[in-house]
């Protein structure tokens, strides 16, 4: 048996899958991350188990879904149960540690690290608990602006953290370099960017000039119509509504992609210093992120949509185990939850299903295999979930019409199939596999009832409205 190999993860903050060189788009730049896939394994098809952060990454940290987690929105963190993938090489011995975001509770909780370094969690250890206000007629009006009171060229506290991480995670392979301790290690390194506010480096802002960006597709101001629980949803934060005028839009289109390539900056720090520390030849490098960005598609922006641009992210792992080309099946965040223990030899079960990408990623394809995702959080009136299979792509949305795509051909998601007769029976179909994941109604009802409970932890609903952070997630200081 060949012994196991260090293993470094890299996770972003709202990636659109689409935004790298080496996916195919047209113009933005990602060197580090085209290498990156160029002498590994780029999944193409890969999904976040919930288009929200805390969700996400509790259902990474646990291997299991939102709905067996139970920890649905961005006030309900992962504490260190169920306990995950970490534990199992804990259990084991295997040395993991963490540099940065994790948007977990807190770094007193035992999440499954050694150690925390500089960690990024929930704001005060609650997060967000207004936002778990969800009926529409009692949900409160967001203030201010999701995306950030300036966007353009700049510094912010989010790049300032990213650089201390990068720091931080350079002088760990140093340490671990000169260290007499030769064992195999786990390091799971979070960093922030492309996640707004939409402030770019000015050398990385000024990749993207204004007049050159294309129009985001299907906007509402050229006649599209959301779907209604898209409508809905988005209703609580207009950012669309909220730009000063179409320069500033603009503006936000090339700061998100010099996000994108600051963070690629970043992402080649990394992996410059993992050479430098002469652990290359001997480490799996995995690069994800825990969701997408819409970016002005439909009119919306940020996360928290069933659609490719919010649940799709990007997914690559180059090293042992791993050759070089692309992998249609399609994965989920969950298949490497399970994939982290295997590739130590250390058992863990995750949800059912789940697989080692190291497998798919070296067998024959599997196009039906199913992926599944869901969202209960802020704006959502009622649960979202998503199955893909195939080339069919289903959005089950609790009392609200579905809505069906063929991903062969609409790649783009532009055309909704549910409504024409010709496709009943593939809606039909698709409903069934869905429920035989979930019930929709009851993990609804459940989430309801879990968030109530939580409202009525904080006073009710009128105390709960200013619980919370109004923004994106503050960053601790750096060490």
């Amino acid at each position: 048996m060949t012994e196991p190999s260090n293993l470094l993860i890299l996770m972003s903050d709202e990636h659109q899958a689409r935004a790298m060189g080496c996916a195919g788009h047209a113009f933005v730049q990602t060197p580090h991350l085209d290498a990156l896939a160029g002498r590994g394994t780029l999944f193409e098809n890969a999904y976040t188990p919930s288009p929200i952060c805390v969700p996400a990454r509790a259902a990474f940290a646990s291997g299991r879904f939102v709905h067996q987690t139970r920890l649905w929105d961005n006030a309900m963190p992962y504490t260190g149960q169920p306990k995950g993938w970490g534990h199992a090489l804990q259990a084991a011995g295997i040395p993991v540690e963490s540099i940065g975001k994790l948007h977990y509770r807190s770094e007193e909780d035992p999440a499954g690290f050694d150690a925390e370094h500089m960690p990024m969690m929930v704001a005060n250890g609650i997060g967000m608990v207004w936002g778990s206000i969800r009926r529409e007629e009692q949900r409160p009006a967001a203030k201010g602006r999701m995306l950030g009171n300036f966007v353009g060229a700049g510094e912010s506290r989010y790049t300032e953290y990213d650089r201390a991480v990068v720091a931080r995670t350079k002088s760990w392979l140093d340490e671990r370099a000169s260290a007499p301790d030769t064992q195999p290690w786990c390091l799971f390194v979070g960093l922030v960017a492309p996640h707004f506010p939409l402030i770019a480096p000015e050398d990385y802002y000024n990749l993207y000039p204004l007049d050159q960006l294309p129009e985001a597709k299907l906007s509402p101001a050229s006649g599209y119509r959301r779907h209604p629980w898209v409508e809905k949803q988005n209703a609580q934060m207009d950012s669309e509504a909220l730009f000063e005028d179409a320069a500033e839009r603009q503006r936000a289109f090339a700061a998100y992609y010099g996000l994108c390539s600051w963070l690629d900056y970043n992402v080649g720090q990394i992996l410059g210093a993992l050479e430098a520390s002469g652990f290359a030849d001997n480490t799996t490098v995995i690069y994800c992120s825990d969701h997408g960005d819409n970016l002005g598609t439909r009119g919306l922006w940020g996360k928290s949509t069933l659609y490719q641009e919010s649940t799709n992210i990007p997914l690559i792992a180059a090293g042992p185990g791993f050759a070089k080309g692309r992998c249609a099946t399609p994965v989920s965040l969950l298949d490497l939850a399970v994939s982290i223990p295997a590739h130590f030899g250390v058992p863990f079960a995750g949800a059912g299903g789940l697989a080692r990408l190291q497998e798919l990623a070296a067998g024959d394809p599997q196009p039906e295999r199913e992926i599944f995702s869901e969202y209960h959080a802020f704006g959502a009136v009622s649960g979202a979930f998503m199955l893909r299979r195939g080339k069919w792509k289903y959005h089950h949305y609790v009392g609200f019409p579905p809505e069906l795509f063929n991903l062969e051909t609409d790649p783009q998601e532009t055309r909704d199939l549910a409504g024409e007769a010709d496709y009943a029976p593939v809606l039909k179909e698709m409903e069934k596999r869905l429920r035989a994941i979930c019930s929709p109604e009851a993990v609804d009802q459940q989430a309801f009832t879990d968030q109530d409970a939580l409202i009525a932890s904080f006073g009710g609903r009128e105390a709960a409205q200013s619980v919370g952070t109004r923004g994106a997630t503050p960053p601790p200081k750096p060490e």
